[in-house]
């Protein structure tokens, strides 16, 4: 690989590393109504990229604050699933569209926190010649 090729790959990956994110609507706050089922699924489809945490009221009366980090979507609610974390308990957990009643979108953790600018805070401590540096995310509270 000559010197030049290689310098395009790089330049390619430093451009990659610095591309725009994706947009995310301000769901901070937000319940849904939910309606029907189609309004059931799209809004959690939303707390699935949410960055914050989620309040799950089921159909028997319990509340759940979450984190939603994967879903399953089935041919019917009963087959469609959410799975989340929660503060007080370590192991994942998932619940069926089909027992959720209320949504309610909490705090969006990841607001104002943005790459460029964990990139750099790297970018000055290493022109600073600081050693064995990466970059790490900041605590959320």
């Amino acid at each position: 690989m000559t010197a030049e090729v290689l310098k395009y790959t790089l330049e390619q990956v430093e451009a990659l590393e610095l591309a725009p994110g994706s947009e995310h609507d301000n769901l901070e706050g937000w319940i849904p109504e939910l309606a029907g089922e189609d309004d059931l699924r799209l809004a959690l489809e939303k707390a699935f990229d949410y960055r914050g945490d989620v309040t799950l009221t089921l159909k028997s009366g319990e509340r759940i604050e979450a984190f939603i980090f994967n879903r399953h979507t089935g041919a019917t609610l009963a087959d469609s699933y959410v799975q989340y974390f929660t503060p007080s308990a370590p192991e994942k957990r998932k619940v069926s569209y089909a027992e959720i009643a209320r949504l309610a979108f909490g705090k969006d953790r990841a607001a104002g926190k943005h790459w460029e600018d964990w990139v750099k805070k790297y970018n000055e401590r290493k022109a600073a010649g600081e050693q064995g540096i990466a970059l790490h995310p900041e605590a959320l509270d």
